[in-house]
């Protein structure tokens, strides 16, 4: 008998604003064990879907289900068992200024999980190793390097093992190094996890290497999904534009403007 999808999001529409709609009958299925993208443009409401994910919004219209439940019908308690199940990659990482990198990744741990100081220790041992930071563990984040921060925001996002795991722009800022480092964790610790990854991106050709499956947005819906190479080949005129980085065509190169020769005409002398 097939598993549940463990993200399904059945015709959700959201707006912060009844006249202004974010999200329009957005539908999308995430198999468990699968790295899945979120993708498009700045704005066209990939972070908002991925707060709708997390429980955080609720739709304004149709139902999230995420692990098995209806998160909109889910009260304080609810929601914080789900998430428990969850971990988050913020878009800078988020880490605690004032703790240190071992420190950050305990947190979660006693926040949660009531385990014994010796057994948090050993664990944040065994996630820093996993990310390649168990010797950076008595360093305070601003000595960090960008890509190193990043790492140590992923051994924090995986320190409950979670099911379900998500990443708001994991690569804004990065060095092309350590992007290649990033792109390597993310796919090897969903599958040593056994979890679930969803990457919420504007770096398309990036995280095409990556993924299983990619569903792509544009003012608040999904205009294309499929495999890597089926989005590479799409005959949508927005993701062909947006995929290959080229200046013109949807999204045109010139702002709207006058015609050109009544300006010229008009210049002065």
């Amino acid at each position: 008998m097939p598993q549940e999808p463990i993200v399904e999001i059945r015709n959700v529409s959201f707006g912060y604003e009844a006249a202004r709609p974010v999200l329009r009958d957005i539908d999308l299925a995430i198999e468990r064990g699968a790295v899945v993208g979120i993708m498009g443009q700045s704005g066209c409401g990939k972070t908002t879907l991925l707060r709708i994910i997390m429980g955080a919004l609720a739709p304004t219209r149709g139902e999230a289900r995420v692990l098995g439940h209806a998160t909109a019908e889910l009260e304080r308690d609810g929601l914080y068992a789900m998430r428990r199940k969850m971990g988050m990659l913020f878009q800078f990482g988020a880490l605690f200024t004032d703790m240190s990198v071992f420190e950050n990744v305990a947190f979660p741990m006693r926040e949660h999980g009531g385990l014994p100081e010796e057994v948090i220790h050993d664990l944040v041992m065994l996630k820093l190793q996993a990310v390649g930071l168990r010797g950076a563990a008595h360093l305070r984040p601003t000595e960090l390097s960008g890509g190193m921060a990043r790492r140590v925001a992923l051994a924090r996002s995986i320190a409950l093992d979670p099911q379900l795991i998500l990443y708001d722009e994991p690569f804004t800022g990065l060095d092309p190094i350590s992007f290649g480092v990033i792109v390597r964790l993310i796919r090897e610790l969903n599958d040593s996890l056994g979890a679930t990854s969803v990457i919420v991106t504007h770096d398309v050709q990036e995280a095409l290497g990556v993924v299983d499956y990619v569903y792509f947005m544009a003012a608040g819906r999904v205009i294309a999904k499929g495999t890597p190479d089926e989005i590479r080949s799409s005959p949508e005129p927005f993701v062909n534009q947006f995929v290959n980085g080229k200046p013109d065509g949807p999204v045109p190169f010139h702002y709207p403007a006058p015609d050109y020769r009544a300006d010229l005409e008009l210049a002065p002398a």
